[in-house]
């Protein structure tokens, strides 16, 4: 007999009015879903699911941290901007401001600062992508995600160069994703590209920040807002 697990969902990289953003599915680990975490991410279908291993309690300067795992549908990553951002959102929400994500790739470091919450990525803990700039926002306006049936695609063209704000679009069915509607480890990654902060409009209408830190230590940042809960139908295992 099949069993229903309630999964919180947030949005992340919101507008400024808490419109569009990229939607992320969030679970404390448990029984129910250890060993199980690939099945219900693919089921979900969300670009990426967070598990919620463990919760750690830390002495001053450093805090609380949260030890989480990251998967898209197709696959476990070890770093992943989009999720980082959403999951010390909802963990603060929650009562349990983190100062730190313990991931696969190493320790990501959590700011909050208002409306927005800021972690601090490697660039080179980012997938590796194809980029393709391209001439004017229009022309990544006018992409076609049916084009791509394989790897992981990046388009992007500057809106106002001066103030380092450009359009973006992500392709990647590589990782299960037709299209990413926001893509934190991808703006940590063309950051250290280009060498300088960024404003990143991606997708249908989603806002990525993004500040270099020095060396390879990029911080991304936005909106998170609450989006309604759903639940994934579990099969017996035995």
């Amino acid at each position: 007999m099949e069993s229903q697990l309630s999964v919180d969902v947030v949005s992340v990289f919101t507008d400024a009015e808490g419109g569009h953003g990229n939607p992320l599915g969030l679970l404390r680990s448990s029984a129910e879903t250890r060993g199980r975490e690939q099945e219900i991410a693919t089921a979900l279908g969300f670009s990426e699911t967070v598990f919620v291993e463990e919760i750690e309690e830390g002495p001053a300067p450093h805090g609380r941290s949260a030890r989480i795992r990251i998967f898209t549908p197709a696959a476990e990553l070890p770093f992943a901007g989009h999720p980082c951002v959403g999951t010390a959102w909802w963990l603060a929400r929650a009562g349990l401001p983190v100062c730190a994500l313990r991931v696969t790739a190493g320790d990501v470091a959590v700011r909050y600062d208002g409306e927005l919450t800021w972690i601090t990525g490697r660039a080179s803990w980012a997938p590796e992508f194809t980029w393709h700039p391209l001439a004017t926002p229009a022309e990544v306006d006018a992409l076609d995600p049916a084009d791509f049936g394989e790897g992981k695609h990046y388009f992007w063209a500057w809106v106002d160069e001066g103030s380092g704000h450009l359009r973006s679009r992500m392709f990647a069915p590589a990782m299960g994703i037709a299209e990413d509607e926001a893509t934190g480890a991808a703006a940590v990654r063309i950051t250290a590209q280009l060498g300088r902060d960024l404003a990143i409009d991606q997708g249908a209408g989603s806002r990525i920040l993004t500040r270099r830190l020095g060396g390879d230590d990029i911080a991304v940042g936005g909106r998170t807002v609450e989006a309604p809960s759903v639940t994934v139908d579990l099969t017996p295992t035995h």
